[in-house]
């Protein structure tokens, strides 16, 4: 993994993909694809339903800032971030270990 360590007041993050003539820094974008359809993940709409399919209900707890969908057969919990567009990598690879050969992370 090659990058930049962005270091600010409320943390850090590796930037990827720096390029050499500034000082900018682009973020590579990565999507989570759902492999049977081979459909790109665009909604929370879309997720909940491919995750309730695959046996994830909705949790309705007490944090108003988040989604979070458990399965009565295990003990993991998603957590989500309610604005869709703060749903980084992080959140994108937690769906992925908890549902393995179902999911995949993908460079756009």
């Amino acid at each position: 993994m090659s990058g930049v360590w962005v270091f600010k007041k409320e943390g850090f993050r590796l930037m990827e993909n720096r390029k050499a003539e500034g000082k900018t820094c682009s973020l590579r974008r990565k999507v989570l694809v759902y492999l049977p359809s081979g459909e790109v993940v665009s909604s929370y709409t879309s997720l909940e339903q491919i995750l309730m399919s695959l046996g994830w209900e909705r949790y309705h707890g007490r944090d108003l800032e988040l989604y979070q969908f458990h399965k009565h057969s295990s003990t993991d919990l998603i957590s989500l971030p309610k604005d869709f567009s703060n749903f980084t990598s992080v959140y994108m690879y937690d769906i992925v270990i908890k549902n393995p050969n179902v999911f995949h992370v993908r460079d756009i």
